[in-house]
């Protein structure tokens, strides 16, 4: 299903997408009835500072949004969506699978299509902020990724994996439970404490300069990442990933390493092994079975990788979790 959705007041997307689901929306609560899949939708709006929406949900008939902001005229927020950042709505199905964890920032336009796959678990808190709002808070880093993520005519795409820390913070936004009074004050404080977190984990990066990057730069890598996920068992073929993507070994390599911290293989890599630790944890197949699906055919490859990942040996992994 395709929606089409324009934003005039800020937080119109809520009912946007209640409205074009055909579920009832109550106070700012969006809930996903059983017969479509199950969970809910929240969001709060901060004025010219900075919206929320929290996701933690699943569909069984996949959705694309295309979200059009009109809010605030000639301000383009700067989106920060941390996924998989707590545990997903129950599902019956087992055939629902949770979405990886990720923090994902970039300017609105980079997000302006949202793809909801069918029988995906949701579980993802999303922090739109303004950029005189962002700059008041984090204007004093000097490291030339948070540089460009303030500029206001800046192209930008950045990705960092999730910290225990988020996960920590999400959890208590998840489970919160004070008086209506003081919701909103809660969660802008809890918004704002997910940002340091996410800030603190840009400047840990190598101060590189950061090259300018057009938005079909940022879709043609982030359909890359896609390709990468879908197939974990084969090692990346950057030759053919440039060609297909029209840029050259060089640029791709470059502008890769600069979104999302890594290099093409490093980042291959790590998700392999993040999905060797789901699979375990899961605890549906064997260690030797998790390194095969994965492309591993020397099992000890597969241990020593896993171990330098999760500083334990998978066997010890699928005991303990």
């Amino acid at each position: 299903m395709d929606i089409s959705i324009v934003d005039k007041a800020g937080s119109g997307i809520l009912a946007g997408f209640a409205k074009a689901l055909g579920v009832r929306m109550e106070g700012r609560y969006v809930y996903i009835p059983e017969d479509k899949g199950g969970g809910y939708l929240t969001g709060f709006s901060w004025g010219n500072d900075m919206r929320m929406m929290i996701r933690n949900y699943h569909l069984h008939h996949g959705v694309s949004i295309e979200w059009t902001n009109h809010a605030i005229e000639g301000q383009e927020p700067v989106v920060f969506q941390l996924s998989g950042i707590f545990p997903a709505a129950a599902a019956a199905d087992e055939q629902v699978v949770p979405e990886r964890s990720s923090v994902l920032i970039c300017r609105q336009t980079v997000t302006s299509v949202i793809a909801m796959p069918s029988d995906t678990a949701f579980s993802s808190v999303t922090i739109a902020v303004f950029l005189p709002y962002l700059q008041q808070m984090f204007g004093h880093l000097g490291h030339p990724a948070v540089q460009t993520i303030l500029e206001r005519n800046a192209n930008f795409a950045y990705e960092t994996t999730t910290s225990p820390a988020m996960f920590s913070v999400a959890s208590e936004m998840h489970r919160q439970s004070l008086p209506a009074e003081l919701e909103s004050q809660y969660y802008k404080l809890k918004c704002e404490e997910l940002l340091c977190h996410i800030f603190s984990m840009l400047i840990e990066r190598e101060p590189l300069p950061a090259s300018q990057i057009h938005l079909e730069d940022i879709r043609a890598i982030y359909a890359i990442k896609q390709r990468l996920q879908s197939d974990l068992g084969t090692p990346p073929d950057i030759v053919k990933l440039s060609k297909d993507a029209g840029m050259s070994d060089r640029k791709l390599r470059r502008l890769f390493n600069q979104i999302f911290g890594k290099p093409v293989f490093e980042y291959f890599q790590w998700m392999r092994m993040q999905e060797a630790a789901r699979l375990l944890r899961s605890g549906r197949l064997t260690v030797s079975e998790v390194g095969y699906q994965l492309g591993f055919t020397n099992l000890g490859h597969f241990t020593r990788v896993f171990e330098q990942h999760h500083g334990i040996k998978p066997k010890k992994y699928s005991l303990i979790s």
